[in-house]
């Protein structure tokens, strides 16, 4: 277990599970938290959960909203609820928030969010597809752990460009093409290939 001022970081051999602690500001990210988070992503092993973990009552109530959409798959507890109230107090929703939640659920859920504070269940989050799961109380972390370990067979290569394809700004083709190319000729994709193959011959 490390901890900074406002994250607990626990590390195992295949995953670091990063948890919010600051329950007496409702887990409000601030600067500090921001600079450790992305301290922790830096040292990161090939599988990383960051999984900003309920202390306390809230996940997070504040400025890291937009940036808890930013994740590349979200689990839920059957408790949570999603909303951006920036708009009513006359600041936008920053982080990316306003284009990222419009990518995530359509332009008019998202302005019915950001827009109307419109607060979003467990259940309408999924199913928007804002998240990929939703749990009982209590068990999210052991959800996403799980989650990790199916994310952690894949060929690291292979992840790392799929990602990227896939957060590209825009359709890109000669994108798709490279990565497709530089995985073709990996040692990784040769021997999974191979083990496939042998499995479907015998």
């Amino acid at each position: 277990m490390t901890d900074y001022d406002t994250l607990r970081v626990t590390s195992d051999e295949d995953r670091v599970v990063v948890e919010l602690h600051r329950p007496a500001q409702r887990n409000a990210i601030n600067a500090d938290g921001r600079r450790a988070a992305r301290g922790v992503r830096r040292a990161g092993t090939p599988a990383t959960i960051a999984d900003h973990h309920r202390a306390g009552t809230d996940f997070a109530a504040g400025a890291d909203i937009g940036e808890a959409y930013a994740c590349d798959i979200r689990i839920a507890s059957s408790t949570a609820r999603f909303g951006n109230p920036e708009a009513g107090l006359g600041i936008l929703a920053a982080a990316g928030a306003s284009y990222r939640l419009a990518d995530l659920v359509g332009k008019s859920v998202a302005k019915q969010v950001i827009l109307a504070g419109r607060l979003l269940n467990a259940d309408v989050a999924l199913r928007h597809g804002l998240v990929w799961e939703v749990v009982e109380p209590g068990s999210a972390l052991r959800a996403a752990c799980t989650l990790a370990e199916r994310v952690g067979r894949s060929a690291p290569l292979a992840l790392r460009l799929s990602k990227a394809v896939l957060d590209a700004q825009c359709p890109h083709p000669l994108l798709d093409d490279i990565a497709q190319a530089v995985l073709f000729e990996s040692p990784d994709k040769n021997d999974r290939m191979s083990r496939f193959l042998e499995k479907s011959r015998s």
